[in-house]
């Protein structure tokens, strides 16, 4: 009897089932987090940067769902391939831990947590544009180019922005970068990302 192998079309949603699951907690850690906000809006002074990394995160989780399905046109897929994907998936989730951590008690507000936590946040947030590089270059010569020297020039800009945001904590420089980040963040989806082909 002869066994049949699946094709590369039968393992992307088996792989994307689980890269799923990771994105999900991830997902769910931030509106569970927003959520505890509305429930108890006294209980800790919020801070803006803080909240727009929020924002700024979920919409990379909500995009990152949507551009993984580039993935389907990898024709072999090995367990290196499979190891990578869900790894970047991982790293999205620590960034949504590291937004809201399991409990406040050792701080004061969400200003107090967000720059006590900074160079964990920013160094897994320069690692998740590193990743990004990998990621397009798996779907292939072709998907690459589609990005141009704009793609090219952002990774390094934003890695860089990164390593500053991790050792200062001037609070005009942090309004700064997540303003940018955001504005460039929808902008990038919008014209590149609109549509999933």
């Amino acid at each position: 009897m002869a066994t049949e192998i699946a094709s590369a079309h039968d393992i992307f949603p088996h792989i994307r089932i689980v890269m799923g699951m990771v994105i999900g907690l991830g997902v769910a850690r931030l509106l569970s987090g927003v959520a505890r906000i509305v429930q108890h809006p006294g209980q800790y002074r919020l801070y803006p940067v803080h909240l727009a990394w929020v924002a700024s995160v979920l919409l990379m989780l909500v995009h990152f769902w949507w551009w993984e399905f580039g993935l389907y046109a990898i024709e072999n897929w090995t367990f290196g391939k499979y190891l990578f994907i869900i790894f970047y998936a991982i790293t999205l989730f620590l960034l949504c831990a590291l937004l809201f951590p399991d409990s406040m008690l050792d701080y004061t507000s969400y200003e107090d947590f967000f720059y006590s936590r900074r160079a964990w946040f920013f160094g897994l947030l320069a690692a998740t544009y590193l990743l990004d590089v990998v990621d397009t270059l798996l779907k292939g010569p072709e998907h690459f180019a589609r990005f141009g020297s704009e793609y090219l020039f952002r990774t390094p800009v934003f890695v860089a922005l990164c390593i500053v945001a991790i050792l200062v904590r001037d609070r005009r420089f942090h309004i700064t970068f997540v303003a940018a980040a955001l504005i460039y963040q929808i902008s990038f989806i919008l014209r590149l990302f609109d549509t999933i082909v």
